[in-house]
């Protein structure tokens, strides 16, 4: 199932979308994609509806974060070698964790806001994972059966805020707009390899990322089992797995990063695609 939320920014309604591509209102069923229904017992619920009998959502409706709910929003740098080298840092030997905060999501295609005075916010494809079942301490072999589907994230960053500012990445990476997910949470068992996906990028119509998830250091289940070590992930949860190289920050001969009026376009295979304008923030005062 490719589940969805719909609608104006804090009045979102849940919908699934069908084969034709269109979203059926699911607000008849179930009150949220929240963590029940993302549950192993909400989505059975979820596959015995009729999709074809629901109610069709208006045409053009905007999508927001496909889950509510999330209280963590975790994210995990350098997994793509080449990214590593393009990054200028050595390839780590356990996954890098850090925190985006969760008031930073936004729906797929929401404008993203470059930061007062930022001259160096850059794009990142990743893929997603929502979490559908709490896991502690868990093994690699049962990880990804505590995983209720993927999405599509920009883990959009602000370079000087990440690296320059201090030594903690935190501060480059939550700011408002910076977590745009979506469109879809695409139920695991849609997704026959999470390790066989392939994901780009586009900045102005130019493609500049092209990876599959394939070349990732560590798996989707390495990252699940080994968050799970220090945290308690929760149902809604999203990892978000690190990117491919491309980004702004290893343009060659020079980084270049975006401004205002800049299009980003992006995807994965099989988990939909997003679009963003970049708008300029409000002058302070």
């Amino acid at each position: 199932m490719k589940l969805c939320r719909f609608g104006p920014a804090g009045a979102e309604q849940p919908g699934v979308v069908d084969a034709d591509g269109r979203i059926r209102d699911l607000s008849g069923v179930i009150a949220d994609i929240d963590a029940a229904a993302i549950s192993a017992e909400g989505l059975a619920r979820l596959r015995a509806v009729e999709i074809e009998t629901l109610p069709l959502a208006a045409e053009g409706a905007r999508y927001g974060v496909p889950v509510s709910g999330t209280r963590k929003f975790i994210a995990i740098g350098l997994n793509y070698a080449d990214h590593a080298a393009e990054s200028n840092l050595p390839i780590p030997s356990e996954p890098v964790v850090f925190n985006k905060w969760v008031n930073c999501l936004q729906g797929p295609n929401d404008p993203i806001t470059i930061p007062r005075d930022s001259t160096k916010t850059d794009w990142e494809v990743e893929l997603g994972v929502v979490i559908g079942t709490a896991a502690h301490d868990i093994d690699e072999a049962d990880a990804l059966a505590h995983v209720a589907g993927y999405c599509v994230v920009n883990d959009v960053s602000e370079r000087e805020w990440q690296t320059e500012r201090g030594p903690t990445w935190d501060k480059g990476k939550g700011f408002p707009t910076f977590g745009p997910v979506g469109p879809w949470l695409v139920t695991a068992d849609e997704v026959t390899d999470p390790q066989a996906l392939g994901l780009w990028l586009e900045v102005n119509g130019k493609r500049l990322q092209n990876g599959n998830t394939a070349t990732m250091i560590f798996s989707v289940a390495e990252i699940v089992a080994y968050c799970s070590r220090f945290m308690t992930l929760e149902p809604g949860d999203i990892i978000t797995t690190g990117t491919p190289p491309g980004v702004g920050l290893g343009q060659k001969p020079q980084p270049w990063y975006l401004k205002a009026g800049d299009t980003i376009r992006l995807g994965i295979d099989g988990l939909g695609e997003q679009q963003q304008t970049c708008v300029a923030a409000a002058p302070k005062g």
